[in-house]
């Protein structure tokens, strides 16, 4: 394994050089982070270099890290994570790349490169608002088309803007402002005597 997992780097440091802005080798897997402008070049590269070969994406997804080490974080609250496959070379890569703009996060499509992103950028957006730049169909997939706001973002409210339900004297689906109220859930424990034969 560790001897796979040198062979990996050697390639990507080769192939790649500057273009890797970090490198983390844990736990058996390599993660390498890149710039948002390099990131369609770096995707392009891992795909079609010979010594490389990540021919397949398994997963995308966003992440973020604004909650990330209790609020001390300090770097860019958005990223994409792409989990690449190399089935020619049998090894796994995980490849992070962080938008360099909060207020607007975005960074290259990949669905050019690799086609199984296209649902999985679809769903970055809806839920996190990660615009994908070069992407042919970016809507949302998950919420409703009204849908306000993107729900995985940590400063999204846990109950939500609206909620929605079916009137049955109106026969439609109706949208109208959140009627749940904050309450503390906390079990109560009883005790009983003997419990459990002591």
């Amino acid at each position: 394994m560790t001897m796979k997992l040198d062979t990996l780097q050697a390639a990507l440091q080769s192939v790649l050089g500057d273009q890797i802005v970090a490198l983390k080798r844990e736990l058996g897997e390599i993660t390498i982070t890149v710039a948002a402008k390099d990131y369609f070049n770096v995707a392009k590269l891992l795909r079609d270099h010979s010594e490389l070969r990540f021919e397949q994406l398994i997963d995308l997804c966003g992440v973020d890290y604004s909650t990330y080490k209790d609020g001390a974080y300090d770097g860019a609250r958005f990223a994409v994570v792409s989990h690449l496959l190399s089935i020619n070379k049998n090894w796994r890569l995980r490849v992070k790349v962080f938008a360099p703009d909060d207020d607007f996060p975005a960074v290259a499509a990949v669905t050019p490169i690799w086609n199984a992103a296209n649902w999985f950028e679809r769903e970055a957006f809806d839920l996190y608002g990660i615009i994908f730049e070069g992407h042919e169909d970016l809507r949302r997939i998950l919420t409703d088309y009204g849908f306000i706001g993107h729900p995985m973002r940590k400063d999204f409210p846990v109950s939500g803007h609206v909620e929605m339900r079916y009137d049955p004297e109106q026969k439609r689906v109706v949208y109208q402002p959140v009627t749940i109220e904050p309450r503390e859930i906390t079990p109560r424990v009883i005790r009983e005597d003997n419990y459990g034969g002591l």
